[in-house]
């Protein structure tokens, strides 16, 4: 309810960690890092004080996340050129798209699908930057 509150009324709430609350929401806009950052605050502001955000999507992604938005298989992307991952098996999902445009058929059929998730992670990238320097903090209503 809380979160309803809080303006993000299609909050989906995920506890499959134990210590984490994962919150998925879908939101559109121009500015995608303002899109990103003012959603982020408004989903600390309707949780309970004291949680602390620990990243925004979509910025670090497997190529099962990748193939999930795509509309293929993750042995059809492991088959393409991609751009090297930056720590383990993660990718930066910004990178990405001039690796996959490149590619003919279903893999460029699904970029035109998930083009705003792609478009949104250079914001998510610069977010979780400063969510890192810890520069990102909500703005707390008063009670």
């Amino acid at each position: 309810d809380a979160l309803y509150e809080a303006g993000c009324e299609n909050a989906v709430i995920g506890l499959g960690a134990p210590g984490l609350i994962g919150v998925g929401v879908t939101r559109s806009g121009t500015d995608a890092e303002a899109v990103i950052s003012a959603t982020a605050r408004r989903i600390l502001n309707g949780l309970p004080e004291g949680l602390t955000l620990r990243e925004v999507r979509p910025d670090l992604v497997t190529l099962a996340e990748v193939a999930a938005r795509l509309k293929v298989t993750r042995q059809a992307l492991q088959k393409r050129r991609m751009p090297p991952p930056s720590v383990g098996g993660l990718y930066r999902a910004s990178e990405m798209p001039p690796y996959l445009d490149s590619v003919a058929g279903r893999i460029r059929d699904g970029m035109r699908t998930a083009a705003a998730w792609f478009a949104a992670a250079p914001g998510a990238q610069r977010v979780n930057a400063r969510i890192g320097l810890e520069e990102f903090a909500p703005v707390r209503r008063p009670p």
